[in-house]
């Protein structure tokens, strides 16, 4: 599937100003979340994002998000359609390097979604998040070539690949149910912003901030 296809140029272009994150790891986030909870508004996306402590999506990425995962769980809540689900890496014509942290970034981003949405895991689930961690984990220099090259890649991709499809039919919640945003109002100002205007006593540390992190080894 090349980069027009799969909306990687159109996601490029919606974030470029963007940096907070890698474009795979955000997809990847979204994924993991949308495994375990109904598709959210733009306002919840923002909120979620914003107690993350990520710097505001401009509007058009916003909105592509929003739209996103809507087409996410609708794909992944019929067994069938889950199948044909992709993440979303660059295609084939970028060097083996930067798919293959493509992929990493992916798979820390899916893990982090599907982590602030406190489920419970089967025994199965669980032993394919560790092997995805794996994945999450490679290291790899620039100029060091990946062990087993395209076909290793292709494997740890079908494999990334599957987890979502695994977790495809579990029951899901609403987002505003998260112990991340429990209780707050969707228009609600965000630590961050309570900060700004002098109205914590002290700085308050983010709720989580595993995905703040874009290494890029």
């Amino acid at each position: 599937m090349n980069d027009n296809i799969s909306g990687w140029n159109t996601w490029s272009t919606a974030i470029e100003d963007w940096t907070d994150v890698s474009i795979s790891e955000l997809h990847g986030f979204m994924t993991g979340l949308m495994t375990a909870c109904h598709a959210p508004s733009e306002q919840e996306w923002a909120t979620v994002l914003a107690e993350l402590s990520f710097a505001p999506l401009p509007d058009a990425a916003l909105t592509l998000l929003t739209e996103e995962a809507e087409d996410t769980v609708f794909q992944l809540k019929d067994k069938d359609d889950a199948y044909a689900y992709t993440p979303l890496v660059p295609d084939d014509d970028h060097d083996l390097y930067e798919r293959v942290m493509a992929l990493k970034q992916w798979a820390n981003g899916f893990m982090t979604g599907f982590g602030v949405s406190d489920c419970r895991l089967t025994g199965e689930e669980n032993e394919m998040l560790m092997d995805l961690a794996k994945i999450g984990g490679i290291r790899l220099e620039e100029d060091e070539a990946y062990e087993g090259g395209e076909e290793s890649y292709l494997y740890i991709y079908e494999f990334a690949r599957m987890v979502p499809v695994s977790f495809a039919t579990r029951k899901r919640k609403p987002v505003k149910e998260l112990a991340l945003i429990s209780g707050l109002a969707m228009d609600a100002k965000t630590t961050k912003e309570l900060q700004a205007e002098g109205k914590l006593p002290k700085p308050m540390p983010p709720v989580m901030d595993a995905m703040n992190q874009n290494n890029p080894s």
